[in-house]
């Protein structure tokens, strides 16, 4: 492969939500260079991609961000870090007000005033959200955006990092990209466990399915400390279309009902674990399918919920209107998901400080990549970006030595390695679904209703280094091709740190996010606590750090214990 060679003050790994905000963040703040690597197009990449309609994450007239942070503290059963929650929180309405700036369409009510779905909730018009972000990104001067360029590696050479490693997808180059700072917003983990949908459907999933966990896995890699992979993301969604179903509960007032037309969310309770253990559970006991009641509804309500899919979800809409069965008349059946790995909605990611820095140094997480805060959504993926790319500024102004890329050598061999012609007895495809049928079996897929046991996921670890090995062996005839391979390798070693987590927190905290079978119980006493890792000549180390208090305390890298 042709080595293309880059330098830069500032790499931003993944051009999303957080990506695209941290660039025009240090655009704004300072006159460093910049260069966003993306794996796809800019314009419709990242968990935008589709579009959304509503933030959910707004401080609403009467809130504060601290009534923010309580709630994703009371929704986490406490597992949270109220220090990174109440930063992120006391930007949500800043940021907001920029996406008005650049275009976004906000709804308004007939006082003028953004027109609010819940206490945290403000309603838009989102199809182009992406767009917006993207042409604001396209007209910095400071920012080059290199597409189509999937990073597979960091450079850490030194004790820092350097700069970072990539493929371009459609060039078939090799990318060494040099820089004094990383900020990676690559998102979370799709994929890692067998979707609701077989076969040519399997793509269609709540969380994107080109997010592979990519960041996580190149942090993992490179002794990078995470945390909270035990509270995995299920999402309930609105049957074979997996289209959200937040929309029919808040905009519609929607009732989670079972087939006797029972209301059975209170029995369970209303924090997002407990919505979708509510429903596995009826399911399991023979009073499914489960329902949102959406039957009786009016006519100015359905048609807002045609509206709002069209939005985010447009196969929703498509099939009201293809089945004839419309929302009014019709209840709409849902489902859980399988899995994810993600910190935007749970807690899952990197362990960062307050400035959004990892472990790692000059290395910056924000987004679905960063733990600690989960319930950010757009909006707060939008502040952790504008914290890291301040904090980034920062970090340069310091006398820092920018590094060399001394493993250029070694990533290069092993992506040639790759493309070497060679017989191998798997494909990338068979090794995947391979992956996802030991993950859904023995880790708490949908298959066993999010359960498991530690003698499962004993037998799911041995699988996952088995097909880590076999991965050794693959061989790509082009640059898509190695990219898939690289992609499936990330994904396993996420599954990795999913099941060692997984097996470290001895409790059941989150009913079907984690469901311990071995330890079906709560504990307080004992497991009040984070579950963090590192991985260590090969293995991983759990490391259990105590709960970050409230009342204006944080915690920095200086304050970690051993």
């Amino acid at each position: 492969m042709e080595i293309r060679r880059f330098e830069t003050d500032i790499l931003i790994i993944g051009g999303g939500t957080a990506g695209c905000y941290a660039a025009m963040t240090i655009a704004e703040n300072s006159d460093r260079s910049v260069i966003i690597c993306e794996k796809a197009n800019i314009k419709r990449s990242g968990c935008l991609a589709a579009g959304v309609n509503a933030l959910n994450a707004y401080i609403t007239e009467g809130k504060t961000p601290q009534d923010y942070v309580d709630y994703c503290k009371r929704d986490a059963a406490g597992i949270v870090r109220e220090d990174l929650l109440l930063t992120m929180s006391e930007r949500l309405n800043k940021v907001t007000a920029r996406l008005e700036e650049l275009g976004l369409v906000i709804l308004k009510d007939k006082n003028g005033k953004y027109a609010a779905r819940g206490d945290r909730n403000i309603k838009i018009n989102g199809e182009n959200i992406k767009p917006l972000l993207a042409a604001a990104v396209e007209k910095l001067g400071n920012v080059k955006v290199l597409e189509r360029v999937n990073i597979i590696d960091y450079d850490t050479s030194g004790g820092r990092i350097n700069g970072a490693y990539g493929i371009g997808v459609e060039d078939g180059c090799f990318y060494a990209v040099k820089a004094g700072a990383v900020i990676v917003c690559t998102g979370g983990a799709a994929g890692l466990y067998k979707p609701n949908n077989p076969g040519f459907s399997r793509h269609k999933m709540w969380y994107p399915p080109f997010n592979t966990g990519a960041g996580y896995a190149m942090g993992i890699r490179h002794g990078a400390e995470m945390t909270t992979f035990e509270m995995r993301f299920i999402a309930l969604r609105c049957k074979d279309t997996i289209a959200p179903t937040g929309t029919l509960a808040q905009g519609a007032g929607a009732r989670q009902i079972n087939s006797l037309g029972e209301v059975y969310e209170q029995k369970y309770g209303l924090t997002t674990s407990e919505r979708v253990y509510g429903t596995v559970t009826e399911n399991q006991e023979g009073r499914g399918p489960c329902y949102l009641r959406t039957e009786g509804i009016t006519q100015e309500q359905e048609e807002l919920l045609l509206k709002a899919y069209l939005n985010m979800a447009p196969s929703q809409t498509l099939k009201w209107i293809e089945s004839g069965m419309m929302p009014s008349v019709s209840n709409v059946e849902i489902e859980g998901t399988e899995p994810y790995i993600v910190g935007g909605h749970t807690a899952s990611g990197y362990w960062v400080d307050t400035h959004r820095a990892t472990t790692i140094q000059g290395l910056y997480a924000a987004g679905d990549v960063a733990g600690g805060a989960p319930q950010k959504y757009v909006t707060g993926a939008l502040a952790e970006g504008e914290i890291a790319a301040l904090s980034a500024v920062e970090y340069l102004k310091g006398e820092h030595l920018r590094g060399e890329l001394e493993g250029l050598e070694k990533v290069y061999e092993e992506a040639e390695r790759f493309l070497l012609p060679k017989e191998s007895l798997y494909t990338t495809e068979q090794l995947e679904e391979a992956m996802q049928t030991v993950m859904d079996s023995y880790a708490g897929g949908i298959k066993t209703n999010y359960r498991f046991n530690e003698k499962q996921l004993d037998i799911a670890e041995r699988k996952i280094r088995q097909l880590y090995e076999l991965s050794e062996e693959l061989t790509a005839s082009d640059s898509q091709e190695l990219m898939y391979i690289y992609e499936l390798r990330e994904r396993l070693t996420v599954c990795r740190s999913v099941i060692a987590h997984l097996r470290a927190r001895k409790e059941t905290r989150w009913h079907s996010f984690g469901e311990n079978l071995d330890h079906p119980e709560r504990d307080d006493k004992n497991w009040y606590k984070y579950v963090d890792s590192k991985l260590e000549d090969g293995e991983i180390r759990i490391i259990y750090r105590d709960i970050v208090p409230g009342g204006g305390k944080v915690y920095e890298h200086s304050d970690r214990q051993g």
